[in-house]
């Protein structure tokens, strides 16, 4: 868990005493978005960041008189230092009235005192490690988390007669949850787990990884790794070191087939099952408007569930604004958001009030050619699905 001292924020912060909290007489709100634009997740900044944008493309830039500005910032890869100066910064130079982003864990885990203490709603578009939103009552998600979108999959994997499972993760926060998320239900249904791996989150070299699970002769290999260079690197490995070849069926969440780099990984990937919350195969009047508003600002690529946690983030913002009639208070826009509920490209999804996190569809999805394409075409949903790891939070 990364700590962020509180202390050394007060003297920044300090100068919030002489702004008003209620955003007023501005003429903007100014939504600071924090995100990997550079580096290895330089992708997930950019589906953020577009999928904001087709938001605002698609219903205006001014909400209740107000127009909406996004500041964009890039923290350059998983760097909780330099997400906390951002987060700083834009509340303190900028004076923004929302905190949003955040492709990775350890950056908005750094941002939640900051958010507590500049009383700075924020809204979280990617980052998946279920305990985030414990870390302030000033943070929400659109997103999803880990344990969410893959106990699901551990279901289908033993209900589909698989009965051996290694596992493979990403060595940080969402890979914990993952594995843990995966091994507790497929075991609870009598599924074994033959052996578990966790893998390094920047520059790593899956064949060794890859090789070690072909020798454990499993039935599949359970993988979480970040959707992009990541996915395609692994998939690349376990082609190369012939696990299909070896009977070795690939399951995942659905970061492993991300609809933005799909196309990279192959014909290797047909036949990939996976569990996610959003595929841009997704059939539904919401979805079909989100594609063509995305398509209006980046006709040169596909959009990505990160993307529709920008979208999803920016429809939050909207309606807390045109509820407060443009006078951004934070507390009771927090108050308005719990609960929310919101009509998205990828279903329906609520924002649960104890948590501040999101009740959403799940789908089972398999790789399948669509005109010439690969797509993660959905075959079967588990409805309203609550973030298992927060258990707890919810028992009277």
């Amino acid at each position: 868990m990364i700590r962020v001292p509180i202390r050394p924020l007060l003297s920044s912060l300090a100068l919030l005493a002489a702004l008003p909290l209620t955003s007023i007489a501005a003429d903007t709100v100014k939504v600071g978005v924090i995100a990997e634009m550079t580096g290895s997740f330089a992708d997930f900044g950019r589906q953020m960041t577009t999928g904001a944008k087709a938001y605002i493309r698609e219903h205006g830039d001014t909400v209740a008189g107000r127009k909406i500005e996004l500041i964009v910032r890039d923290v350059g890869g998983p760097s909780p230092d330099v997400s906390k100066r951002l987060a700083q910064e834009l509340v303190v130079k900028d004076n923004v009235d929302f905190l949003a982003g955040f492709g990775l864990t350890p950056n908005a885990l750094a941002v939640a005192p900051i958010a507590t203490e500049a009383k700075k709603p924020t809204i979280i578009m990617n980052a998946a490690t279920s305990i985030i939103t414990t870390k302030s009552p000033y943070l929400t998600r659109v997103s999803m988390t880990l344990p969410q979108v893959t106990a699901p999959l551990g279901d289908w994997a033993y209900r589909n007669g698989i009965r051996k499972v290694y596992t493979a993760v990403a060595d940080y926060g969402p890979g914990y949850d993952a594995e843990a998320a995966f091994k507790k239900s497929f075991t609870a249904l009598g599924g074994q787990i033959t052996g578990d791996v966790r893998m390094p989150l920047t520059n790593p070299d899956y064949g060794p990884f890859v090789q070690r699970i072909k020798d454990s002769k499993p039935d599949a290999v359970f993988v979480f790794v970040p959707a992009g260079e990541s996915a395609v690197g692994f998939m690349k490995a376990y082609a190369e070191r012939g696990l299909a070849a070896a009977g070795i069926r690939l399951i995942a969440t659905g970061d492993m087939t991300d609809d933005g780099v799909i196309d990279a990984l192959g014909a290797s990937a047909v036949g990939i099952i996976t569990t996610h919350h959003y595929s841009a195969a997704h059939e539904s009047p919401e979805n079909k408007a989100f594609l063509a508003a995305y398509a209006a600002v980046d006709p040169n690529h596909r959009p990505n569930f990160m993307a529709v946690g920008g979208y999803d983030a920016m429809a939050v913002i909207y309606s807390v604004v045109r509820q407060l009639n443009g006078n951004v208070d934070p507390d009771k826009a927090m108050a308005l958001i719990k609960g929310m509920k919101i009509a998205s490209p990828r279903g329906p999804v609520e924002i649960e009030a104890d948590t501040r996190d999101v009740t959403q569809n799940v789908y089972v999805r398999e790789v399948k050619r669509v005109d010439g394409k690969l797509y993660n075409v959905e075959f079967f949903t588990t409805p309203a699905v609550k973030d298992p790891g927060k258990e707890a939070a919810r028992q009277p």
